[in-house]
């Protein structure tokens, strides 16, 4: 029987955490760059750690007003400080109420963008690697993130998306655009369980790809999230899949 682990992005001010956690295996918790503040993290922590939820960290450009998700032009040396002094902020707060980071999952431009470019990769997981070689990378499967992750002996999780569209070469669908978000709980539920059992996923205008993953991403603010997961979790069962966090 085939297991996945089931991660959503929180701590952003959504209002769905309450609701996403308990039907989850991994929260990816953003670091106080392009959403939260150290109270939203130690809520969110606690959030997961009373219902067996992984904990990850969820670094991101510092852009609240664009949300992380503008590109941005940053400095190497900068943004690695900046990336570093988010996960560590995390893991100090995990801490303190005596949980453990597990995993990294950058945000938004972020992690877009350095599915394709080398510079952004490796400012990722090096930074990664310089704060905890133990901590799992998740990367899109065939990224950049995932070659360089991999070239530096981190443990990478290859991570597929529910709620949003692919192009054909791969790559999610822009939410410029119409159609990038599943907001169906239906398709995307059927989209986790292709992607989940079948290892394929259906691309935007027709065809599908191949599509090797060993998480699936549910997004905290798509509309209807809640309803979205139930949906997701209910379809995953019913294929024989189950659910359940990375292991070390």
């Amino acid at each position: 029987m085939r297991s996945i682990d089931l991660n959503s992005d929180l701590g952003e001010g959504a209002g769905t955490d309450e609701v996403l956690i308990p039907l989850i295996t991994s929260a990816n918790v953003a670091c106080g760059a392009h959403a939260g503040d150290e109270k939203t993290m130690s809520e969110t922590i606690a959030l997961a750690m009373r219902h067996g939820v992984a904990i990850g960290a969820h670094p991101g450009y510092r852009d609240p007003e664009n949300f992380g998700r503008l590109p941005l032009d940053i400095p190497d040396a900068e943004l690695r400080d900046d990336l570093r002094a988010q996960i560590e902020t995390l893991r100090r707060i995990a801490s303190e109420l005596g949980a453990r980071v597990t995993h990294v999952k950058a945000h938004g431009a972020l992690y877009n963008q350095a599915d394709r470019d080398e510079r952004l990769a490796r400012a990722i997981a090096e930074t990664v690697a310089g704060v905890d070689r133990t901590l799992v990378l998740f990367a899109m499967p065939r990224s950049m993130m995932e070659k360089v992750g991999r070239e530096l002996g981190l443990r990478v999780a290859r991570e597929g998306f529910a709620d949003r569209a692919y192009e054909k070469d791969g790559a999610l669908r822009s939410r410029k655009l119409p159609g990038a978000l599943n907001e169906d709980p239906a398709v995307a539920a059927a989209q986790a369980v292709s992607i989940a059992r079948d290892a394929r996923v259906a691309t935007y205008g027709g065809g599908s790809l191949d599509l090797e993953v060993e998480t699936i991403c549910l997004h905290g603010d798509t509309p209807g999230a809640p309803r979205i997961a139930v949906a997701v979790r209910d379809a995953l069962a019913a294929a024989g899949v189950t659910l359940g966090p990375l292991r070390a």
